[in-house]
């Protein structure tokens, strides 16, 4: 089949390489700009970027598809890319950048006779409508979610409201060494929905391909995260600071200050008591090698793996080494 591909991080790029795995024709390619990442702020191109080059596949970066916006120029070149492309379909995973109704209307044709499908598909990574929106993976695991999984949508003009034409689920895992972070779950979730994208081209292709509309209960937004919504909230339940840790690795990164640095956590544990008396939010209530015990409200969590601004990951031990710390002191929860 013969697909125009819009994705950007490595989420993407695991779809893109299962649809040329499968032998399907990639016409065209769109991702983001190359951003400045890391210490030195240099540009950094997407996953999807590097694996178009590596695939020789024709690439287009626009800013904007918006034809009447401020990067209107970038925008009629993509469109005239996209044209150009002849292609059946287009898979949209983790883009970035909102699809305005011509893109929509430039695949709304009738389809192929070789394909059987027409429009936008969008790889989504949640079970919808539980969460629509920018982040779903980081909220379900926040919200404590027991189930997540992955849909393929028949993108349509709303925010995530087009009909299912397949999911499949996937457990989140909140206990224990294995438990989910924002990156683990980000990666399983992505191979799930690689291989839901291809199995969707086939029944497609086969003419087996169902639409089912998104039942009107259960609808939450998965708003960004940005680093000041990361800053952890210690007047939260134990339990509640210890997801947030986890939903936020790798990025943005759960933070806080202590003795005026900024101090990011990456691992915590939720200890089986309550708070004493008196204890402010926040206060840390014992140091010892095998964790600092903070208070939060109603609830005392275990600090396990920390990171001092500028310096790298370190466990709890290496870490309380290098700062003066103790009983009493105050964690902070300033916004960004």
């Amino acid at each position: 089949m013969r697909v125009v591909f819009a994705g950007t991080p490595e989420f993407a790029a695991v779809a893109l390489r299962q649809l040329l795995a499968a032998g399907h024709e990639i016409t065209l390619v769109l991702t983001q700009p190359d951003r400045p990442a890391g210490r030195g702020m240099a540009l950094q191109q997407s996953a999807v970027k590097q694996l178009a080059l590596r695939h020789q596949l024709d690439l287009q970066q626009p800013r904007s598809l918006r034809l009447d916006g401020r990067f209107a120029t970038d925008a009629v070149a993509a469109q005239a890319a996209i044209l150009h492309a002849g292609a059946d379909v287009m898979v949209v995973a983790a883009y970035g950048l909102l699809l305005p109704l011509w893109v929509l209307d430039a695949f709304a044709a009738k389809p192929s006779p070789a394909s059987r499908v027409s429009g936008c598909l969008n790889i989504h990574g949640s079970l919808l409508p539980r969460w629509r929106g920018a982040a779903p993976v980081q909220r379900a695991i926040e919200a404590g979610d027991a189930v997540t999984g992955v849909c393929i949508m028949q993108m349509d003009a709303g925010l995530d409201t087009g009909a299912v034409l397949l999911s499949a689920q996937m457990p989140i895992r909140h206990e224990g060494v294995d438990a989910d972070t924002g990156g683990s779950l980000h990666d399983r979730l992505a191979t799930l929905g690689a291989g839901l994208i291809v199995q969707v081209l086939a029944m497609a292709s086969a003419g087996t391909l169902l639409h089912q509309p998104q039942p009107p209960d259960g609808v939450c937004y998965a708003r960004k995260v940005d680093k000041a919504q990361a800053c952890i909230d210690w007047a939260s339940s134990p339990a509640l600071v210890e997801r947030r840790i986890r939903a936020f690795d790798p990025a943005p990164g759960a933070w806080t200050t202590m003795q005026a640095q900024n101090i990011k956590v990456w691992r915590a544990a939720v200890l089986e008591q309550e708070s004493p008396t008196g204890a402010a939010p926040g206060m840390v209530l014992r140091l010892a090698a095998q964790g600092i015990d903070v208070a939060c409200a109603a609830g005392v969590v275990r600090l396990l793996e920390l990171q001092r601004a500028g310096g790298r990951r370190m466990p709890v031990g290496e870490f309380v080494r290098g700062l003066a710390l103790q009983a009493g002191q105050q964690f902070d929860s300033p916004v960004a």
